[in-house]
């Protein structure tokens, strides 16, 4: 039997990877990333036809250019009697690809990385919010104090990793780049409402994904709740309950109450036991991005989970087409670090550019080489965008002609990239009777001059997410007749884009502003909390008003005004020109130069 090439960790030199000859007495077909049938045939020395035809003979129907999956390639080699090996990769360029194999003696044991998924309301934020209390109660100083998409648990003498996605949307987005970070999932079901679509298509993504499930049945607090109905429901997908002589693990809680979080954080440790999930932290690291965006004080910050190796301060890596070396690493809680292990999640600066959401990350040693393997990666891609975007536009042109198909063109911009990845994802596949929306760009950050032209030039409407134009970007918009619309709810921009595309949009509610204070100063008061100090800059803060607080352009908060006061004296409401003491619920976090945006809800048309 031929021996598998010997792989070594080449990023320390310039020394290709080596692999020894295989035995001519066997034939061998080199298995590589997208390969088509036409590729696989050639591999095989048979026409296409004769694979084509060998294919429908296995039970599947393929085109010459179709793409093929690595098993169905390795069910072709198997059923013809040819061994199939995976392509030894020496374009450092292709990085993402390589697979290092580690010497078993240095593999130690790593904590498991979870998602959690699950239909929009079913109580997957409630489930976070409660298994972070778990580490407060524990004992941990400082609380949660601020979001980087990704938080790290103490169980038990155990380390519990969770990722913080905004649904599985980003979960896909992450598997289609390749990253193959998450080790188990959770899938959330309310008791009171049983399984719906959404927790079905996130069934889907996870089982593509082939990793172990725990159903975590939320909310059997409720009256009306029944566990036995969601199981017999899931059992129809394949998620049998252990109970009932299946291999699926279901947790009764209620994260509300926080019924069933230990026994939950126990099943996540032995089914991780099971796994047998281990890391060799003495190699340099590689990961996964999980969220990034742009910090106007600290530049380009980005959430990464180290998924093999160690990752250090002063490090020099490559994430996608961005280069950096590693300035700080901090977690949720704010702590600063020098090293993260595997499986840790941590927040790094230091990056040239913002990266995206699934981009994998790899350290090199050589500081040139890293630069180069960016900068080479970035000019392929914008040399397959390019192509990409004259296909497309030539394609839209004569489609139009032909079929007479609308587009609503459409500029993103948001707070972070995992959000923007999971709205793109959302909007490309919305399709009404032909009718679809078009990206024509998106990105991290305040929405700026730049992108008001961009929708100008290609009557675009601007959608907002968790980010806010200044007053001058207002104005140009209005000058350039561009709609801009915001949000902070990423199921109402798919609702009114359908709508939109099927000329429904009927009256809505909309957020109006009716004015803004700068925080001039400070005062931390017991009991009470932060009091900021403000200047009313434009309209009126009202006492019932929502606030945001925008830093940088950026949405960072969003809530209910507390107190409002005038020197000592409560009052209903503050105009400009007035000084003003003011107070946000549940949030301490402002800063001097911060923005509060007060706004009423109103019920307008949409013309």
């Amino acid at each position: 039997m031929a021996k598998k090439p010997v792989k070594k960790d080449f990023r320390k030199s310039n020394i290709p990877v080596k692999t020894k000859e295989v035995s001519n007495t066997k034939k061998v077909l080199t298995y590589k990333p997208e390969m088509t049938v036409s590729d696989v045939a050639e591999g095989l020395g048979l026409a296409n036809a004769v694979l084509i035809k060998k294919l429908m003979s296995l039970g599947m129907m393929a085109s010459v250019n179709q793409v093929l999956d690595r098993e169905t390639v390795e069910l072709i080699a198997m059923d013809l009697g040819v061994e199939l090996q995976d392509e030894v990769i020496t374009d450092l360029t292709r990085y993402d690809e390589i697979e290092i194999v580690d010497d078993p003696k240095d593999l130690v044991k790593r904590s498991p990385i979870i998602t959690i998924m699950g239909h929009v309301d079913h109580g997957k934020t409630t489930l976070l919010d409660a298994i972070r209390k778990s580490r407060v109660v524990a004992g941990e100083a400082g609380g949660i104090t601020q979001h980087i998409g990704a938080y790290q648990v103490d169980w038990n003498g155990d380390k519990i990793t969770f990722i913080d996605t905004p649904g599985h949307a980003a979960f896909t987005e992450m598997r289609i780049r390749g990253a193959k970070v998450t080790d188990i999932v959770i899938l959330v079901v309310a008791a009171d409402d049983g399984v719906k679509p959404q927790t079905i298509e996130a069934l889907q993504h996870a089982q593509a994904a082939k990793v172990p499930i725990i159903v975590a049945v939320n909310k059997i607090d409720k009256p009306n709740a029944n566990p036995d109905l969601v199981m017999s429901e899931l059992s129809n997908h394949g998620l049998t309950p252990e109970s009932w002589g299946g291999t699926t693990p279901y947790v009764m809680i209620s994260g509300l109450k926080r019924t069933g979080i230990d026994e939950l954080l126990d099943v996540i440790l032995l089914v991780a036991e099971i796994e047998d999930l281990k890391a060799n932290p003495k190699r340099l690291a590689k990961g996964t991005v999980i969220e990034a965006s742009l910090d106007k004080g600290r530049g380009p910050v980005a959430t990464l989970i180290v998924e093999n190796g160690t990752l250090r301060v002063g490090d020099i890596l490559v994430i996608g087409n961005t280069f950096g070396r590693v300035r700080t690493m901090n977690d949720d809680l704010k702590r600063r670090f020098t090293e993260a292990g595997p499986a840790t999640p941590i927040e790094i600066t230091g990056l040239d550019q913002v990266p995206q959401a699934g981009d994998i990350f790899m350290v090199f040693e050589d500081e040139r080489m890293a630069r180069q393997i960016a900068e080479q990666r970035a000019a392929k891609e914008r040399e397959t965008i390019a192509k990409q975007q004259k296909a497309t536009s030539l394609e839209t042109m004569f489609g139009a002609q032909d079929d007479g198909q609308k587009v609503l063109n459409l500029v993103l911009k948001g707070d972070v990239q995992g959000s923007i990845e999971a709205l793109k994802g959302m909007l490309e596949k919305i399709n009404v009777e032909g009718f679809h929306a078009n990206i024509v760009r998106s990105g991290v950050g305040a929405i700026s001059e730049t992108d008001i032209s961009l929708a100008a030039a290609s009557n675009a409407i601007v959608i907002g997410f968790n980010v806010r134009p200044t007053a001058a970007v207002k104005s140009f918009a209005e000058q350039q007749g561009v709609e801009i619309r915001l949000y902070n709810i990423v199921y109402r921009i798919t609702e009114d884009i359908e709508k939109a595309l099927k000329g429904m949009l009927a009256p809505t509610f909309e957020e109006v502003v009716t004015g803004q204070a700068e925080v001039r100063q400070l005062f931390k008061i017991s009991k009470v909390g932060t009091i900021a100090g403000c200047m009313v800059t434009d309209g009126v803060i009202k006492r019932e008003s929502k606030v945001s607080v925008i830093r940088d352009g950026i949405v960072i908060y969003k809530g209910d005004l507390a107190t409002l006061r005038r020197v000592k004296d409560d009052v209903k409401e503050v105009r400009q020109g007035f000084e003003c003491g003011m107070s946000i619920v549940n949030f301490n976090d402002l800063k001097e130069g911060d923005i509060i945006e007060a706004s009423i809800e109103r019920e307008v048309e949409v013309v």
